[in-house]
């Protein structure tokens, strides 16, 4: 573990100076700048008083959780195609379907539709990124083209159709993909 470099980007984290840390450290400048860039290690002490300036416990600190996994690419997919409905599904953040909300990336091929889903709680958002659909939502029909959104609360019956074929982003929470 690189304490200097750590200790570096919590400082700058909570938006404090060298000088502003040393002070409330009762340190010098030097010293957290030496500290920093690993020129000089702090005794037990010293580092206890500094991480308690910068709001963290020494469990925190040298703790070596693994890094949260925020940005995901077309490799962490997870894809399935239904040849019967003419559908791809593309979960676009793994493992979303224990989360509150899931965004898929959804295909619909020409003539294309989704499963009927029933009636449940939670809501329903969709972004219309190539083509049109129809979203039918109990006994009424609703359009959307390219550009456009839509959004319900998926209390009666509804699935989605495409004539022509469509691409589009679909969030739901709670997740029932």
């Amino acid at each position: 573990m690189d304490i200097g470099a750590k200790l570096k980007a919590l400082r700058v984290l909570k938006g404090l100076t060298q000088e502003e840390l040393a002070d409330r450290a009762e340190l010098s400048k030097g010293f957290i700048s030496q500290m920093e860039r690993n020129l000089t290690s702090p005794s037990i002490a010293t580092l206890m008083d500094i991480l308690q300036c910068l709001g963290t416990t020494t469990a925190e600190f040298f703790s070596e959780a693994p890094e949260e996994q925020i940005v995901f690419g077309k490799d962490d997919y997870f894809e399935k195609y239904d040849s019967d409905l003419l559908n791809q599904i593309q979960w676009i953040i793994p493992n979303a379907q224990k989360n509150m909300m899931e965004p898929i990336l959804l295909r619909l091929d020409a003539g294309g539709s989704t499963y009927p889903d029933n009636p449940h709680e939670g809501e329903e958002f969709g972004y219309i990124l190539q083509g049109a659909v129809s979203i039918h939502l109990g006994g009424k029909t609703y359009r959307a083209r390219k550009g456009e959104s839509f959004y319900f609360t998926p209390d009666r019956q509804h699935y989605l159709t495409s004539k022509s074929g469509a691409v589009l982003l679909w969030i739901s929470t709670p997740p029932s993909f």
